[in-house]
């Protein structure tokens, strides 16, 4: 919640005191820190003694967690498409 309210209070500030001079430097800004940010993670990863194991079982982990959700929502949607589609179709025709 903490970073939220941080976020919001940047929008805030952004928005009514930064002036629009400074939006060049702040885009360059902004991406330096963001390369930065993500060296430091892959640093800290890298540091890691099982890291390779880790990262192995995460991967089925993130796998099944894309694949089960996106193989429902497909199935419910086409169900739903054909349940509602021939409703549709006989309402045109009838």
């Amino acid at each position: 919640m903490d970073i939220l309210i941080i976020m919001g209070i940047g929008i805030f500030i952004g928005l009514k005191f930064f002036p629009d001079k400074y939006k060049k430097k702040n885009e360059k800004m902004q991406m330096v820190c963001t390369i930065l940010i993500i060296f430091s993670m892959g640093v800290m990863l890298g540091r890691r003694e099982n890291f390779l194991q880790e990262i192995t079982s995460l991967g089925l982990t993130s796998f099944l967690y894309f694949f089960i959700p996106t193989l429902f929502s497909i199935l419910i949607v086409y169900l739903l498409t054909r349940l509602f589609m021939k409703n549709k179709s006989k309402e045109k025709e009838g």
